[in-house]
């Protein structure tokens, strides 16, 4: 039976649990605060500068899918993801995958490929950079994700009637909740062949005016306004993991 430990059991790693479960994977996903009436989560925090857990699967694949919120500077998720590493080791993983972000090219016009040069101006970024260099270098891989959406982030409904700072002209770089779920399990079923670093991104990018005005109008809610309408064509080519035989099937 393959196993699986994922780091985050939230919006998207609570998902892959149950996914893993209902394929019959031995699943364990950690919360600071795990619910007892969920049967695979467990206790992972860091109280002070030491990795607290009740983690016990062995021999079992990691994911660690940590919301960007816990990637500020300020936090401690480089400390936590490097003892969580050391950890994966001690339980002898299988291998350990990171999901990162897209963040991590620049915002300026492009198309922005694995092997593009990335950004590390703001401390966020050089977080993230961090982060993606400590898995590497152990062998693990990365996933870059584009702007996550899917069950309880629905577009129309968290950019309704905001001011947003990106132009209305930019182009939308987003994927899908589940495409994400299933590019998880492409790489760890193809661990080997596969490539450390890969983006995970829809080939759709109309620009921002195009998708939120479309998503807007079928929840009935208010259209956004834009800082500026600046025409920016940043795309981020997320084709590289379809090498795998993957596919992207949801839209966003």
């Amino acid at each position: 039976m393959t196993r699986l430990v994922v780091v985050g059991a939230g919006w998207l790693g609570h998902p892959l649990c149950q996914q893993a479960r209902d394929l019959d994977w031995q699943v364990e996903g950690t919360r600071r605060s795990p619910d007892e009436a969920v049967s695979f989560e467990r206790y992972l925090a860091m109280p002070n500068e030491h990795i607290e857990h009740t983690l016990s699967l062995h021999d079992a694949w990691w994911v660690c899918a940590l919301p960007p919120r816990a990637r500020h500077a300020d936090s401690k998720y480089l400390l936590m993801l490097q003892q969580a590493l050391a950890l994966s080791k001690t339980m002898s993983a299988r291998g350990f995958l990171l999901c990162s972000s897209t963040g991590v090219y620049s915002n300026a016009e492009g198309i922005y490929s694995e092997y593009s040069d990335l950004d590390t101006s703001t401390e966020r970024q050089q977080v993230l950079v961090t982060a993606e260099e400590l898995v590497t270098s152990q062998q693990g891989k990365v996933l870059r994700l584009a702007g996550l959406v899917g069950p309880g982030r629905e577009p129309g409904n968290f950019v309704a009637g905001k001011t947003l700072k990106s132009s209305s002209q930019s182009l939308v770089n987003m994927v899908h909740q589940q495409d994400v779920i299933n590019a998880i399990f492409t790489v760890l079923s193809q661990w080997r062949a596969a490539q450390p670093i890969y983006n995970v991104c829809n080939a759709w990018h109309p620009t921002r005016t195009q998708y939120y005005q479309k998503k807007c109008q079928a929840l009935n809610t208010l259209v956004p306004e834009f800082s500026s309408a600046e025409k920016v064509e940043r795309i981020i080519d997320g084709s590289a993991i379809c090498q795998l035989g993957f596919e992207y099937h949801h839209t966003i």
